[in-house]
């Protein structure tokens, strides 16, 4: 059995042709949730710099709100004190919550910010896999499920209904970032930037012309998706390729199928495009478990959402997104 931990590499941002003579790009970035946040503008829109400089700092504070990785933290504490008392969510943290449980009911399960314990479980949070035997696999489900978090919006608390309960914004939590910093750039006035959080989420505030071009690259895919068009929107890409282990010649990927417990398969990476970053991460894993099927009939019931999912024969397209265009390659 060996391990291998590769890089997310879904979302090329490609400028060239976009760009006036005389024309460059001003990049602002900084370190947040383990990997690059960053904020590009026009040298038209320079003047926009310092309110870039706030965006970013916002991305820390929901860092520090969100982080499972240290030992303080809102949702540490919640983590901590839910399965045992009533816990007092800040509004932010309860209406994310909320928000989660939303898209958690439209896919059917297939987002889940209670699925840690599975990850736990076969060893990945520790880059450790391994497969474990299905009695395990069965008793950790049993803490597994947002019908276990209790929101009592009246009082604004949350409980666990279940012992072992844990949730992680790991699938929504860089989207969510992206969503509150483009709101720090808009209320100090910044018409167009491309903001970006690794290589898997992308939110755009304006774009002349067509908007800010993605190249959509799948890793483990054998071309490119296509480029992308956006204006006003955003795009969520999650794949298979970033964590899995091989056992007996099969290969089981890292992301957790939270209604049975084993590894998503078939679907080589989901791209959508939405208004807005967090629902964007958050769909793009749950496509990326649930599917084809799953992409056509949310995108069919949720209009203005367009969903790119990739599979062995190549990508399929459901829904459209107003402010999105995509070129297949």
């Amino acid at each position: 059995m060996a391990g291998t931990l590769t890089r997310r590499n879904f979302l090329s941002l490609d400028f060239g042709d976009r760009r006036s003579a005389g024309d460059h790009w001003v990049r602002v970035h900084r370190v947040a949730m383990a990997c690059r946040f960053e904020v590009m503008l026009s040298s038209d829109d320079a003047i926009d710099v310092e309110a870039a400089r706030a965006a970013l700092d916002e991305a820390d504070e929901i860092e520090s709100m969100l982080t499972v990785f240290r030992d303080t933290g809102e949702v540490v504490e919640m983590n901590t004190r839910a399965g045992h008392e009533r816990f007092p969510a800040s509004p932010a943290l309860f209406a994310l919550l909320e928000r989660c449980a939303e898209l958690h009911a439209a896919t059917g399960g297939a987002f889940d910010v209670t699925a840690t314990p599975l990850s736990r479980c076969w060893g990945f949070l520790k880059r450790d896999g391994r497969v474990p035997p299905e009695a395990e696999i069965a008793h950790t489900l049993a803490s597994v499920g947002m019908r276990h978090v209790v929101l009592d919006a009246e009082r604004r608390t949350v409980s666990f209904a279940q012992p072992g309960v844990s949730v992680s914004f790991g699938a929504i939590g860089k989207g969510y970032a992206l969503d509150r910093m483009a709101g720090v750039l808009r209320e100090r006035g910044a018409r167009r930037a491309l903001l970006s959080a690794g290589r898997s989420s992308v939110l755009a505030i304006g774009g002349r012309g067509r908007g800010w071009p993605i190249d959509v690259r799948p890793q483990l895919a054998a071309k490119t998706a296509g480029r992308l068009w956006i204006r006003d929107g955003a795009v969520g890409t999650s794949g298979a390729g970033e964590q899995f282990i091989i056992a007996n010649g099969r290969r089981y990927g890292h992301v957790l199928d939270p209604r049975t417990g084993y590894p998503a398969e078939s679907v080589l990476a989901a791209s959508v495009v939405t208004r807005d970053a967090a629902s964007a991460d958050a769909l793009s894993t749950a496509f990326l478990i649930g599917g084809a099927d799953l992409a056509c009939s949310y995108c069919d019931a949720h209009p203005d959402t367009m969903a790119i999912v990739v599979d062995d024969a190549g990508p399929k397209v459901f829904g459209r997104y107003d402010g999105a265009m995509l070129e297949q390659t």
